[in-house]
C-alpha cells in the first residue's frame, strides 16, 4: 500500500463500562468488549474500518488485547499491547494520534482496561529490581521507611513538601476531595458517587499525612475506549463531524533530571507534567487561560493541588489559594477540575483512567454531558504515571465552536443512542453488538461466553 499523507487526528467515538470495586463480578474480556463496542457505536463504524488496535492495561498477560479484539474481528490487523504505568491509557491515544497524523493507520481503536486486585497497588514480581527502585530509596532517604502504602507516600511526602514551601494546609487537600467527590455524584460511571462533607473527608481513616482515606483513588475494575480517526475518515462520515473532537495538542513525556533532585515534589512527576503541558498547549496554540475544563490526574489529593501550577492553571505558589477562593469547581475563575469526579471519586482502573478522561472531555466538548455541563472551547487531559511517563491532550470541537449544552433529544436525533451515555450507563444489547462486529471476519468462538454474561445482566 502506497504510504499516506499526513493528516489531522480525530476522535470520532468513545464508550466507558461503570468502574467497580474489583470483587472479579466482571472479567477485562467482558469489561473491554463492552467499551470497545460502545466505541464503535458511537463512531458509526463497524470492526472491519479498525486498521489498528490498541490495549491499555497494567495487570495481566502479554497478549490480553488479542483476547478482547479478536470477539469483534479476526481481522488480523496489527494489534500492540501497552503498558505505562497509570498514563497507559493515554499512551494509547498518543500511539494512535501518531499511526493517524503520520498516514500509518485512518482508524484506530483503542480499549483501556483493568482487572485489579483489591487493596492498595502492589508489585507484581518480587524477584527482579524495581523500575520505582532508586525514587523508593531516595524518598525513603530523605522522608523516612514507613508501613503505609508506598504511593500514598509519594504524594503525601510532595504534599508535605508544599505546605511547608507555600503555606498550604491539610485543609486544603481535604477540600480538593470534597469537590471531587460532590462532582461524581452526576456521572453514571463512578465507582462512588457520594458526596462528604469536609469533616466527614478530614476524619476518615488516615493513610500518611496529610491525606486521610476519601483523598485516595480506589483500585477498580472497567474498561474505556476511543475510536481515534483521520481527517480522510471523517470526511466520509460528514454527518458525524459535529460530534467529532479534534486532537489539537498533545505531548507524551517522561522525567527530566529534577526527577532525583531530592525535592518530593519533583519525584511524583512535576517537571515532566510542566514540559508536557506547555508542549501539547503550544502545538493547539493555546495558554492555560483558554482551558476551562481539565481532567486532572488526581491519583491522591496532593497530586492535584501540585499539578495546578505544572500545568499553568496558576501562579508558582498559588494553588491553594485557587482552592480556597472555589475556583477549581463550577462558578470559580479557573477551570473546572474533573467534573467526572476524577480519579478519587470515579475509580482508577489504570489502564482504562487515560480513555475515560477522554470520553469525559468528548462529551463536555459536544455537549452531551449536559447534567455537569462547562461553557468552553478546549479542554485538557493531563494523565501521569509514576516510573515515569505523563500525557497531556488538548482537544477541541471539529467545528471549532465553543460547546453547546444539548438537551437528550437533540444528542438522539444526531447519534446512534435512544438514551444519553454521557448521563446514563447502559449494558450493550446483543443487537448492539451484531451492528458493529466485523462482517467479514465475524468468529463467534472467539466470543467464549462474554455475550451470554452481559445477556444476563439485561
Amino acid at each position: 500500500m502506497p504510504a499516506r499523507p499526513q493528516t489531522d487526528a480525530y476522535v470520532l467515538g468513545v464508550g466507558l463500562t461503570p468502574f467497580i470495586k474489583p470483587r472479579r463480578t466482571r472479567d477485562y474480556v467482558e469489561l473491554g468488549y463492552e467499551a470497545g463496542i460502545k466505541a464503535m457505536l458511537d463512531a458509526g463504524i463497524t470492526y472491519d474500518d479498525v486498521e489498528t488496535g490498541i490495549a491499555c492495561y497494567c495487570y495481566g498477560d502479554t497478549t490480553s488485547g488479542q483476547r478482547i479484539f479478536y470477539q469483534f474481528g479476526m481481522s488480523s490487523i496489527p494489534i500492540y499491547n501497552t503498558n505505562n504505568a497509570c498514563a497507559t491509557g493515554s499512551t494509547g491515544l498518543h500511539m494512535a494520534r501518531t499511526l493517524v497524523r503520520n498516514g500509518a493507520a485512518d482508524c484506530v481503536l483503542v480499549i483501556g482496561f483493568e482487572q485489579m486486585e483489591a487493596g492498595s497497588i502492589k508489585s507484581v514480581y518480587s524477584d527482579r529490581p524495581s523500575p520505582m527502585g532508586l525514587s523508593s530509596a531516595m524518598m525513603e532517604d530523605t522522608y523516612g521507611k514507613h508501613d503505609s502504602p508506598r504511593n500514598a507516600q509519594y504524594f503525601a511526602n510532595a504534599g508535605k513538601e508544599y505546605m511547608e514551601k507555600y503555606g498550604a494546609t491539610a485543609e486544603d487537600f481535604a477540600e480538593i476531595a470534597r469537590v471531587s467527590h460532590e462532582h461524581s455524584q452526576r456521572n453514571p460511571y463512578a465507582q462512588f458517587r457520594q458526596e462528604y462533607t469536609l469533616k466527614e473527608i478530614q476524619d476518615s481513616t488516615m493513610i500518611h499525612f496529610p491525606i486521610t482515606k476519601l483523598q485516595c483513588s480506589p483500585t477498580s475494575d472497567g474498561a474505556g475506549a476511543a475510536v481515534i480517526v483521520s481527517e480522510r475518515f471523517l470526511a466520509n462520515k460528514p454527518q458525524l463531524k459535529s460530534q467529532a473532537i479534534f486532537m489539537a495538542g498533545q505531548s507524551l513525556r517522561t522525567d527530566d533530571p529534577t526527577l532525583y533532585s531530592k525535592s518530593a515534589m519533583d519525584l511524583v512527576g512535576f517537571g515532566m507534567t510542566k514540559k508536557a503541558a506547555q508542549l501539547a498547549m503550544d502545538e493547539a496554540g493555546i495558554t492555560p487561560k483558554d482551558v476551562k475544563v481539565c481532567e486532572l490526574h488526581d491519583c491522591f489529593s496532593c497530586n492535584e493541588l501540585i499539578l495546578f501550577e505544572a500545568l499553568g492553571f496558576c501562579e508558582k505558589g498559588k494553588a491553594h489559594e485557587m482552592v480556597r477562593k472555589g475556583d477549581i469547581t463550577y462558578g470559580g475563575k479557573g477551570p473546572v477540575i474533573n467534573p467526572s469526579g476524577g480519579l478519587i471519586s470515579k475509580g482508577h482502573p489504570l489502564g482504562a483512567t487515560g480513555l475515560a478522561q477522554c470520553a469525559e472531555l468528548t462529551w463536555q466538548l459536544r455537549g452531551w454531558a449536559n447534567n455537569r455541563h462547562v461553557d468552553t472551547t478546549y479542554a485538557l487531559q493531563h494523565n501521569l504515571g509514576l516510573g515515569g511517563a505523563v500525557v497531556v491532550n488538548v482537544y477541541k470541537r471539529a467545528d471549532g465552536k465553543p460547546n453547546q449544552q444539548l438537551k437528550d433529544e437533540e444528542i438522539f436525533k444526531n447519534s446512534y443512542w435512544n438514551y444519553n451515555p454521557a448521563t446514563e450507563a447502559r449494558y450493550i444489547t446483543e443487537e448492539d453488538t451484531d451492528k458493529v462486529r466485523s462482517k467479514e471476519s465475524r468468529v463467534d468462538y472467539a466470543l467464549g461466553d462474554t455475550q451470554r454474561k452481559i445477556q444476563a445482566r439485561l
